[in-house]
Formats: C-alpha cells, sequence, structure tokens
C-alpha cells in the first residue's frame, strides 16, 4: 500500500490498515537495503530524554515518536516551525493552561504493546521527569510549566499547565517528548530501558556495541508503514579520513560532520553528493565566572568583543555559516528584535580589560578536538584574536566535557540548540534555572536573567513577551557567561542513490517520508 502525505497529514483510518494489507498481499514483498551510516561519535545510551546531545537524537529520533510533528520540510531550508498530526490525531485548546489531544488507534509499541493514554502519562509524569528528584532534570527543565497530565477519556490526555504557556503545542513536537512504554521502563529500569528501549519509532533497537556501532531494525509494524530500509547501521568513525575513505570504497552509505574544505573533493567523487544545512543551532563559547580571572564581567564582556566572527565564517567556513543577531534569531517571527548584531571591538575589549585590572594573567580555552565540527580550528584563531588585545590566552585540548569543566575552567565551548522556534527554546533552555551553567554556579548573575524569563514563559501578550525577551537578552549579553560565536552549516556526504533531507537539527529522520532509494 502506498502511503501519501495527504494520509500521513489526515491521520485516516487508511493508515492503521497499512501493516495488515502488506500482510496480505500476494505481490512479493521487494528487498530492502541496509542503510550505513559513519557518524563521528555515537551516544553512550538510548534513553531519549536522557541523550540529547546532538549525537544522541541524531539516533533517537527515528526510534521515538512525539503526539505532535514539527514539519521541517514545510519550509525550503529543512526548518519549518509548522505543526501536524503525529501519535495524536488532533488537539484542542481549553483555555491558555489546558490542552486535550486524541491519541491514534493504531500504534504499536516496538515489544508489541499497543500504545494507550498510560504510557503518555508516564512519560511526562513518570519519576523519570517529575517529582522531587526526577530521573532526569535536564529533562524535567524543558516542561518546567507543566502541572498534570491525565486521561478524561479513552485515547486521551489532558495537559494543564501551572501558568498559561503558548508553546505547549510546540514542546510536545520537540525535545524530550518523544514516548516510551510503560511497561518497558517498568520491567527494565532507568539504566537497563537506557540500554534498549522501546518506543514506536519506524527502526528499533538490535544492538548497541560502545564507541562501536548501533544497528537498528526496520519495525515492520510501524503505523506510518512499513520502512524504506530493512536494518540501519550507525557506524562510529570519529577520523574524518577514515569517513571519507569508507563512503568512497562504498562500505558506508552516507557520512557526517564533514568540514567544508572537504566538500569539493567529495562532490568530485563518483555517486556521491554532497547536502548541507545551515542548523538551528550555534557554537557559543562559556565564560565560567567561578574561574580565575573570570568573575569580573568586564573580563568576559571584553573576550567576546575581540572575536571578529566575519573572520571566522569566511576562513573556517567558506562562508557557509551564519553570524546570527546574538542568541535571536528569525524564525522566531514577531518575537525577533530587529537591529541588533555581535559586535567586533577590539579597542573597547582592551579598554574593559583595563578597567577590570587585568594584568596578563593566564586564561586557558579548553575544548575537545573534533565534537564540534572545525572547534579545534576556531580554537587555534579565537587564541590569536584575544592575544591581540593582550589577553595571555592559552588553548588546552581535553577529551571531554567532564575535564572541559573541571576545577578551574575559565572558557569552554558548547552548542545551543533553537529547541523550539521561540527564545524559550533557545536561551532560556539553555541558559535558564535548569541549565548545567546555572546548577553548577558557572552562570551565577542570574537575578535579572531569571527574572524576566520567568515572567516570559507566562506571558501571552505578543508585545510583552518581545519586551520580556529584550530584558533576558539585554541581561544575558551584560553579564556575559558566554557569548555567540555562528550558527554552523552541516554537511553530509552520501551515495546518490539515496533520497534524504536533512533538517536544521541534527535529527536524523529516517520515516518513509524522508528516506527512500532510488
Amino acid at each position: 500500500m502506498t502511503i501519501s502525505r495527504r494520509s500521513v497529514l489526515a491521520g485516516g483510518s487508511a493508515l492503521a490498515f497499512a501493516p495488515r494489507a502488506n500482510a496480505q498481499s500476494s505481490e512479493p514483498i521487494k528487498p530492502r537495503p541496509a542503510l550505513r551510516i559513519a557518524v563521528a561519535e555515537i551516544p553512550p545510551t538510548l534513553e531519549p530524554a536522557r541523550e540529547l546531545s546532538n549525537v544522541g537524537t541524531r539516533v533517537t529520533y527515528s526510534m521515538f515518536d512525539t503526539l505532535i510533528r514539527r514539519d521541517f520540510l514545510g519550509a525550503p531550508d529543512g526548518g519549518g516551525a509548522g505543526l501536524k498530526p503525529h501519535l495524536a490525531v488532533s488537539w484542542t485548546r481549553n483555555g491558555p493552561d489546558e490542552l486535550v489531544l486524541k491519541l491514534r488507534d493504531d500504534v504499536l509499541f516496538h515489544n508489541g504493546d499497543r500504545l494507550t493514554a498510560e504510557d503518555v502519562i508516564y512519560t511526562f509524569m513518570s519519576p523519570r521527569m517529575f517529582g522531587e528528584k526526577p530521573l532526569m532534570p535536564d529533562a524535567r527543565s524543558y516542561f518546567a510549566t507543566l502541572a498534570s497530565v491525565d486521561s478524561p477519556a479513552p485515547l486521551t490526555v489532558r495537559f494543564r499547565t501551572k501558568v498559561p504557556d503558548v508553546l505547549l503545542e510546540q514542546r510536545l513536537a520537540s525535545w524530550c517528548s518523544w514516548i516510551i512504554s510503560k511497561r518497558a521502563y517498568e520491567e527494565r529500569g532507568f539504566d537497563g530501558f537506557s540500554r534498549e528501549p522501546v518506543g514506536t519509532g519506524p527502526y528499533k533497537y538490535r544492538s548497541h556495541q560502545r564507541d562501536q556501532k548501533i544497528v537498528l531494525d526496520a519495525f515492520d509494524q510501524y503505523w506510518m508503514g512499513r520502512p524504506n530500509a530493512e536494518s540501519v547501521e550507525f557506524r562510529q568513525v570519529p577520523e574524518l579520513a577514515s569517513r571519507v575513505a569508507a563512503l568512497q570504497a562504498g562500505d558506508v552509505d552516507m557520512i557526517t560532520n564533514i568540514p567544508p574544505d572537504q566538500v569539493s573533493v567529495l562532490k568530485k567523487s563518483p555517486g556521491i553528493d554532497v547536502r548541507n544545512v545551515v542548523l538551528a543551532n550555534v557554537h557559543v563559547l562559556t565564560f565560567d565566572e567561578r574561574g580565575p580571572q573570570m568573575g569580573d564581567k568586564r573580563v568576559r564582556q571584553a573576550l567576546a568583543l575581540a572575536i571578529d566572527r566575519k573572520l571566522l565564517v569566511d576562513t573556517l567556513w567558506d562562508g557557509s555559516a551564519v553570524v546570527p543577531n546574538g542568541h535571536n534569531y528569525p524564525e522566531y517571527g514577531q518575537m525577533f528584535l530587529e537591529g541588533r548584531s555581535l559586535r567586533y571591538d577590539p579597542d573597547e575589549a582592551g579598554r574593559l580589560l583595563r578597567a577590570a585590572g587585568y594584568r596578563g594573567e593566564e586564561i586557558v580555552y579548553r575544548t575537545m578536538p573534533n565534537y564540534y565540527t572545525n572547534a579545534l580550528r576556531a580554537a587555534q584563531v579565537l587564541v590569536e584574536m584575544w592575544k591581540a588585545v593582550g589577553i595571555n590566552a592559552r588553548l588546552q585540548v581535553v577529551e571531554n566535557f567532564s575535564q572541559m569543566r573541571a576545577e578551574g575552567a575559565q572558557i569552554g565551548n558548547n552548542s545551543n540548540s533553537t529547541r523550539l522556534p521561540d527564545p524559550i527554546g533557545a536561551l532560556w533552555i539553555s541558559w535558564g534555572p535548569g541549565s548545567e551553567f546555572q546548577k553548577s554556579g558557572a552562570f551565577r548573575s542570574v537575578e535579572a536573567f531569571n527574572a524576566a524569563g520567568r515572567a516570559l514563559e507566562a506571558e501571552t501578550d505578543p508585545a510583552k513577551r518581545k519586551a520580556l525577551f529584550k530584558a533576558m537578552l539585554d541581561a544575558w549579553e551584560d553579564e556575559a557567561p558566554g557569548t555567540v560565536l555562528y550558527q554552523p552549516a552541516e554537511f553530509y556526504a552520501l551515495k546518490r542513490n539515496v533520497a534524504w533531507r536533512p533538517y536544521t537539527f541534527y535529527f536524523m529522520d529516517l520515516r518513509n517520508d524522508n528516506l527512500a532509494f532510488d
């Protein structure tokens, strides 16, 4: 049976019978290819709200479904913000603090259980994301406004929030909203489920060899239809040259994390195509207020002002990355703040250093070499920019985030994703009270920032929301617990027979409406 885009959007009864129609057909089922993807790193576990990094969501996005689906392909750049039915066939607002959703009746988990309202309630209200000591407090921060989830009728779930939440529908289509199996979670426990999870997505867990590969099998009972690939293998290949060689030799079908200077080489390879997207993500520097010399915000401001971001984009990214208007993006729509920019002012940086009494004490920038594309090359250029304004900067290469943030941390790096097309889904989630930066004390000058952010969470008037966002962004830029570098471009190289489009997130969507083989 052919499943059209219209039938998916409608959530109609035709979908409910797709698996049975395939099973009853007398036509032989065509063999499907196995999809092999070489990545720089694979996640250590597969609990979808535990592995919220870029490398984690790349894998788990095709293992789990959300109630509402964000239509990334609804925009030419792969960053559409429209919403459409997914596990929920419809939803209704009963006021600013209540949302009621009707669930599909034909959805199976990978263990054969049928999706019920209890699974949805457990996903959000169980100890994994709720209570005094949730198993994943970082995940809970995505739903800080949530008060309760219950089921007023069969196949119906009702979400209530503590305050009016204009973004609840977007939250349910985004990070930490992937629905899990209650029975599997209770049977396996947090660690067991993290190793062998059970979702409703098109691909299900087969095996996981830490630091080597993750293999998923097609879930042929998937409610959207039989997946187009027989299996998917995410193979960890940290070295770029090895990933490129594997693709050119035909050992893999796709590779990720390609720096721009390799694109022209790959485009000349026979049978290989290169696809790219500017991410809804920014590479950022983090300035730890607890570190030596970092307690004075004038030093942190000087570090930000000394950066020529356009030079970084032109030299390291061949112009393919984008310097945004601060933590402020056009996809915010009416919330976008016009007229802002990231300043490059080395003279002002020098003045601030003198005013702060800085006398050449060493300031160390710690970075991992391969986690972020171009991270090491950017770090080497940044150190020279800081030296040019009188900062005694030194680069230290570390192996992981724990080492980066260990005792004495001064400068590190990170990335912040625009998880919802609104400031609440980017700056607030990344730097608010639930973030690692505030909880660790690295960002401690938070009074004005938190006051504006908490008010923004509960505000519904568009003009007032925009004013609160300005206040929040002003506070963040003034205290300078970090600074934005650029929105990176992500490049993928793949065999030309693989029809697949990247999204502005690292989500690697392998559903049939975004994956086919010529």
